[in-house]
């Protein structure tokens, strides 16, 4: 990106020509020519949050059944066509979204929209290649969720944190769920969630706005809008005390694993939580590691995540413990020090060092035109205005110790906790 875009306090999104397509399909081009490239993203509104119990998972099984073919380009031509004109793909699902992008170089444009309108417009959904991708996405929950000890920990913290809410059930699905969508799951989930109405195109780089739109408008423009996604439940239950869980796993150490549920990120609170993050667990002099990696050596390693969602997210403390540390001990630790900020709060020091840090990781995402392209689709998504995107360095400018304090002691009270433990057996 240009230096104005990136060096400004607030990213210039001036140049951004906002279009929405009548079936729906909203567009985003934002023209930047320093470099001849173009990134190319399809945020689908669907995550897990919009599943149901029984076809759990089908919002990321789907994102691999997206890459099998459609009508004009067959099996396995998708990525065969964009690298023959020097470009790439890949895709993502999350709790809220699935998204899709390309990078390429700007002569490959027309290409690339060709190829995500046939897959719009005419996927193949084959029972042949459900049981391909379903196979894949069962070894993936095996690799990444039941032998990761985050991973086995986190859903079950996920599940403690929310009793109905969907964001109690992990991105990829239950196992048994994931064995049992059918074909004609997946052909209702695409005629609903994939449909132009519920999607949104970012296109950043090297192009002009409206032959983009043009473009655009004749290759998707007569693919039907689908019918109103269902709404998704509420009705999550106020907490009123902590919740515990035990997992038990082969493991040299025993590990901890707390989390709040916090606010939805369009919140004001987000931003705050973001800085009380950075000050938790970002670099060795964060006030976690120094305590119980460096002082105490309760810990072999600790990180603190804050993910922002379209519903009240999860704040979480993750401690991989050293040999012979227990859980308590630890969790005693970790509680004193939250303690601690919610009574007295942060040094201002601590506050400036996080919004240094935070600055840069932005400035660092909107130094590509990939990273902007990504920034504005998030931003639309969870936050519900693109403009989002070039607002996030004054919302962490403004975050001051005395909203750090605040934060910690309305979301991370003692009430609000749910932990899990893994306590270390034996391999068969």
């Amino acid at each position: 990106m240009s230096a104005r875009s990136t060096t400004s306090a607030v990213l210039d999104l001036g140049e951004v020509r906002a279009h929405t397509l009548p079936n729906g399909l909203r567009l985003r081009v934002l023209p930047e020519r320093s470099v001849p490239t173009v990134s190319y993203y399809t945020f689908f509104q669907v995550g897990s949050r919009n599943e149901r119990l029984g076809t759990t998972g089908i919002s990321h099984l789907f994102e691999h059944m997206m890459f099998n073919g459609a009508a004009k380009y067959g099996p396995k031509e998708f990525d065969r066509v964009l690298e023959s004109r020097g470009g790439n793909s890949n895709a993502y699902t999350s709790n809220d979204v699935t998204a899709y992008y390309e990078d390429f170089t700007a002569d490959a444009l027309p290409t690339v929209v060709d190829l995500e309108a046939d897959r719009m417009r005419s996927l193949r959904l084959t029972a042949e290649a459900l049981e391909q991708e379903r196979e894949v996405v069962k070894e993936e929950r095996r690799l990444r969720t039941e032998n990761s000890i985050f991973g086995l920990m986190e859903e079950q913290l996920e599940a403690l944190v929310f009793l109905a809410h969907p964001y109690r059930w992990p991105v990829i699905g239950w196992m048994e769920d994931i064995q049992r969508i059918t074909r004609e799951d997946c052909q209702a989930f695409f005629r609903t969630y994939y449909a132009p109405s519920n999607a949104a195109v970012y296109v950043v780089g090297d192009v002009d706005a409206d032959e983009t739109v043009a473009l655009v408008e004749r290759l998707y423009g007569d693919i039907p809008a689908g019918p109103a996604p269902a709404p998704v439940p509420q009705g999550e239950p106020l907490q009123r005390g902590e919740r515990r869980a035990v997992v038990r796993y082969p493991a040299q150490a025993p590990a901890l694993l707390a989390g709040w549920r916090g606010p939805a990120g369009r919140s004001p609170d987000s931003a705050a939580l973001d800085v009380l993050q950075v000050c938790l667990a970002s670099g060795e002099s964060s006030r976690l590691r120094r305590r119980m990696v460096h002082e105490l050596e309760l810990a072999v390693s600790v990180s603190v995540s804050w993910g922002w969602r379209i519903d009240p997210g999860v704040f979480l403390a993750f401690a991989e413990l050293s040999p012979g540390v227990s859980a308590e001990r630890a969790d005693a630790v970790l509680r004193d020090e939250l303690a601690g900020i919610a009574a007295k709060g942060v040094a201002a020091a601590e506050v400036r060092r996080a919004q240094a840090l935070l600055r840069s990781s932005v400035l660092h995402e909107l130094a590509t035109h990939h990273g902007v392209a990504h920034a504005l689709g998030q931003a639309e998504a969870l936050l519900g205005d693109w403009r989002e995107a070039g607002r996030a360095l004054e919302h962490y400018a403004a975050v001051t110790p005395r909203d750090v304090r605040r934060v910690a002691a309305e979301y991370l009270a003692p009430a609000r906790r749910c932990v899990v433990v893994l306590e270390p057996e034996e391999s068969r």
